[in-house]
């Protein structure tokens, strides 16, 4: 799976409700597109890109074609957010240890008021 596809996709608030609806489970293009202010053939160019992405796919049912999650691609997605995530806690985590040691030193952290800014 592409990750910048992937992203891309995820951009469209369209396709974000497409996949948080196919989340409760499959849903056809006719089901999907019901909620939306827009046609069918609009509905299925956003069901293209999320299935392009990796990120959905559609199986043949008879004459209807549900489409379902592709848990492989999201989990690859989330794989990928939860680097970003425990980057940005052993962030915090560092910016917390600094104040902590910075308040046993014998004080607050160095702040600069909007007062001060004013006077200078």
């Amino acid at each position: 799976m592409d990750l910048d596809a992937a992203f891309s996709a995820l951009a469209d608030p369209t396709r974000r409700a497409i996949l948080a609806r196919l989340a409760l489970g499959e849903a056809t293009v006719t089901e999907l597109a019901a909620p939306f202010d827009m046609s069918q053939p609009a509905v299925s160019r956003h069901i293209r890109v999320l299935s392009d992405a990796g990120l959905i796919s559609q199986r043949v049912d008879g004459t209807r074609r549900p489409c379902r999650l592709e848990i492989s691609a999201i989990s690859e997605v989330d794989r990928w957010l939860a680097m970003l995530r425990e980057a940005l806690t052993a962030n915090y985590d560092r910016l917390d240890a600094l104040l902590t040691e910075m308040e046993a030193e014998g004080g607050e952290p160095a702040r600069e008021n909007s007062e001060e800014k004013g006077r200078r």
